[in-house]
């Protein structure tokens, strides 16, 4: 029996219509031609398929299709809204980020610290939100760019997005956000939260993993250079062949969530709050973060007195984390956690739960008796 799968922060499966969708992109008697060979059908037809995707990515995020650029994912698009911006500007002025961000942010942010930009590291309050009040405090004159993320991949806090992007709009510095764990799961009006780049990534939301956008508000896309060169895709902004299947993939991950949103966000909610309920009463257990400033699906868990990682490995019918995925091989204590105030011992303790799409109440009834049972067994010796 597989163990029940509460790991949708660090990935989604694949929905199965996207796969069907992906699958008519791959062989001969498919839509499977490079889209920029524009000199045959074939690749009229992949061309199509792509700009379709295009529009439908730009429809879950309130764009304009030519505002969305196609990348490998978040990483990498992330990584070119930060260098991209800073280049233009031969590396100089000032960055502001906060030292709970997501990897592909930090060390893009640390990166350009080399290279001479000036970066001020914000730290979250005790629910792991950045506020608008301390963006206001540390803007200066040569702020260039304000890189926050939108959910927290570990704890799922939300960050006042809307609040940040007038500020920065009023003050003329550009905002970038990282999307990857709100994109399909939160409604986002790129232009009501006044964003001028945005990161996705479609594995987060039941897409195929290596392929994800950056929205460049079309103002700001001259003044992005691009870090991969070669052919000049993407109206100069990111070079390579476009894989038809995965941004076909994306698309109709996207679409789907643009459907079921509205009735997949509170179900999933409910459950997580079932879920908790469940849990709750249990002796040294408490919340990382404030319930009520929480993405639908999150739920980090402190187990104070108990070793996360022996927690984890003793909870062997659930799938879930002690934190970001990609920092699972490091044996320190989430930097996440530690910013938001937690002690060491706390932070080890700690265990992300996250629910999604195919989540059921039988699983979650379920993941309630295990971790009863296995928390009660350790807590007695």
């Amino acid at each position: 029996m597989k163990p029940i799968y509460l790991d949708y922060a660090a990935t989604t499966p694949v929905d199965p219509a996207v796969a069907e969708a992906m699958g008519r992109c791959l062989t001969l008697d498919g839509i499977f031609a490079n889209p920029a060979s524009r000199s045959h059908l074939y690749g009229w037809q992949a061309e199509e398929q792509v700009e379709l995707a295009r529009r439908q990515v730009a429809d879950l995020i309130g764009s304009d299709a030519r505002e969305v650029v196609w990348t490998s994912g978040a990483t990498e698009s992330n990584n070119l809204a930060l260098k991209g911006i800073f280049e233009d500007l031969d590396f100089q002025g000032h960055l502001i980020t906060s030292v709970s961000e997501h990897k592909a942010v930090i060390d893009p942010a640390k990166w350009l610290e080399g290279k001479g930009v000036e970066v001020t590291w914000l730290t979250p309050d005790h629910r792991g939100v950045v506020s608008a009040e301390q963006v206001k405090g540390a803007l200066r004159e040569d702020t260039r760019l304000v890189s926050l993320m939108h959910v927290n991949n570990e704890t799922g806090s939300v960050n006042p997005v809307a609040e940040i992007g007038r500020l920065c709009r009023d003050n003329d510095v550009l905002l970038h956000v990282d999307a990857a764990q709100s994109s399909g799961k939160l409604p986002i009006d790129v232009e009501a939260l006044q964003v001028d780049m945005l990161s996705m990534s479609a594995h987060k939301f039941y897409g195929p993993k290596g392929v994800g956008a950056l929205y460049v508000r079309r103002l700001v896309q001259r003044q992005l250079q691009p870090i991969i060169h070669g052919g000049g895709h993407e109206r100069g902004m990111r070079s390579g062949t476009l894989p038809t299947h995965q941004l076909v993939g994306m698309g109709t991950a996207a679409q789907l969530c643009s459907e079921q949103m509205a009735e997949e966000g509170p179900r999933i909610a409910a459950q997580r709050d079932r879920l908790w309920q469940g849990i709750c009463e249990l002796q040294g257990v408490k919340l990382n973060a404030d319930p009520q400033a929480v993405s639908h699906g999150h739920l980090n868990v402190c187990f104070s007195g108990l070793d996360g990682e022996a927690l984890q490995l003793s909870l062997r019918n659930l799938a879930i984390s002690s934190g970001s995925a990609c920092t699972s091989a490091s044996v320190e204590p989430s930097y996440v956690l530690k910013a938001m105030g937690l002690s060491d011992n706390d932070a080890h303790s700690s265990l992300r739960i996250s629910l999604g799409r195919f989540t059921t109440d039988e699983d979650v009834d379920l993941a309630i008796e295990h971790i009863r049972q296995v928390v009660t067994q350790l807590q007695a010796g």
